[in-house]
């Protein structure tokens, strides 16, 4: 587990791959609107697909500003409260 990005508004935490566990077969990302108090879990295609437009993103060495409307595509889904953090 790695906490990638820590903002007022948003926190990813990365987890690895692990063979183990299908659920992360391919790794996974935790993403928690704090003010929302809410998050989502995403692996398998989702979590390939987020780590490669994070990827790109970085490379335009973007504001957080950028990067918070990035994770905001991800509201929508974000349906589990956070209950413990």
């Amino acid at each position: 587990m790695n906490l990638i990005y820590n903002s007022d508004q948003y926190s990813v935490v990365e987890f690895g791959a692990d063979q183990e566990l299908e659920a992360l077969r391919f790794g996974g990302y935790e993403i928690m609107d704090k003010p929302g108090k809410r998050e989502i879990f995403i692996a398998g295609a989702l979590a390939q697909s987020f780590r490669q437009e994070v990827t790109d993103l970085i490379a335009t060495e973007p504001s957080v500003e950028e990067i918070d409307d990035f994770l905001g595509r991800f509201d929508t889904l974000m349906r589990h409260p956070v209950l413990l953090h």
